[in-house]
């Protein structure tokens, strides 16, 4: 049976302004249980402060069991980790998409989560766990992921860019996370990019989202391949609405020259976002995950040449442009680093000064 420690737990159930985690390392190690809470999945795991990951767990998320089934099940894979460790956890970092009330622990209508109007995450895990919960959003947990334990290691200025479904992004700046006024800072997905450009679930036009997110590249593949029936995006797949994201990589790994056209246009949009966070945080690092990361090669040497091309030189001279670490894991890592930076008043982590350039 789990035994917590409770006046560690209790003293530190208040927030801590300005999520700065760049004092030193203590002697002292914790273990944390991480929750994420995405559309498609749920993840947990119990992560220590020094980053190693114990044990995890992973399911669908059943939506048509509605907000209390979600959680419930939440609830239960948490259970399961904290009933199979035989030392004290801390705290509860959680993941969740935003829209949300980050001090209040509130879900406010995410888009991938329908029906999850009000929900009171924080309050509800706090009851069923009996242990202090931290929530935020998952792109601001995948930025203090990649920054703690991931890419960013070292850095005190990085900016994370998630390009999967949709684009998602957290800021670090002078070793915190910025959130804004109202904690929904990091909406890079919804830069725009063309004036004129295409409308955006958003409400805007030519949001980057719409052009360089996994589901942008395949709606605009598929008006690729249709205007360009001999191209072999075009016929990779049986039906047309089956193009997606991937066929376009399979497509590029080929060495089609009409495929390669789109792509680049594709990193044109991309490059432009890139080059206006850039000028806007001048970070020392920007770190791109999702699965947009997954073309490798086909994205990072040619995305840098085009980003360089359009930022001032004195900004992007010492700007380090790489791919996510974590992967699969940024998720549960991510809520990880949440309940880090909030939950204690110092780093677990220390920073590590910065050596490398724009590799």
């Amino acid at each position: 049976m789990l035994t917590f420690i409770r006046a560690l737990t209790a003293q530190f159930h208040a927030p801590i302004p300005g999520d700065d985690m760049s004092e030193p390392l203590p002697d002292t190690d914790a273990t944390l249980l991480a929750l994420d809470v995405g559309g498609t999945k749920l993840a947990a795991g119990l992560i220590t402060s020094r980053g190693e990951l114990l044990a995890s767990l992973r399911e669908p998320t059943r939506l048509d069991t509605g907000p209390e089934g979600v959680v419930g099940r939440l609830v239960a894979m948490g259970r399961e980790l904290l009933a199979g460790y035989a030392g004290p956890v801390s705290w509860v970092g959680v993941g969740c998409g935003g829209p949300l009330d980050r001090e209040r622990g509130i879900i406010q209508n995410p888009p991938n989560l329908p029906g999850w109007h009000d929900v009171p995450l924080k309050q509800w895990l706090e009851d069923a766990l009996d242990l202090p919960v931290w929530v935020d959003n998952d792109a601001n947990a995948a930025a203090l992921a990649e920054w703690r334990f991931g890419s960013g290691r070292g850095c005190q200025h990085l900016v994370y860019l998630t390009l999967s479904t949709g684009i998602g992004g957290g800021v670090i700046l002078d070793g915190q996370l910025y959130t804004g006024k109202a904690g929904n800072a990091g909406e890079l997905g919804h830069l725009q990019v063309d004036v004129r450009g295409e409308p955006c679930t958003c409400g805007g036009r030519g949001c980057l989202e719409r052009y360089a997110s996994g589901t942008g590249i395949g709606h605009r593949a598929r008006e690729w391949a249709r205007l360009h029936p001999d191209s072999l995006l075009a016929r990779l797949e049986t039906f047309p609405e089956h193009i997606t994201a991937h066929t376009v990589r399979r497509a590029l790994e080929s060495g089609d020259p009409l495929t390669a056209a789109f792509w680049d246009d594709t990193l044109d949009y991309l490059a432009a976002g890139v080059a206006s966070i850039v000028h806007a945080f001048d970070p020392q690092r920007v770190v791109i995950g999702g699965g947009v990361a997954n073309f490798g090669d086909l994205l990072f040497p040619p995305l840098r040449a085009k980003v360089a091309a359009r930022t001032y030189p004195a900004l992007w001279q010492d700007v380090s442009l790489r791919r996510a670490e974590l992967a699969d894991h940024v998720g549960i890592y991510g809520a990880a680093a949440v309940a880090l930076s909030r939950g204690m008043p110092t780093a677990l982590f220390p920073s590590r000064p910065l050596q490398e350039t724009n590799l």
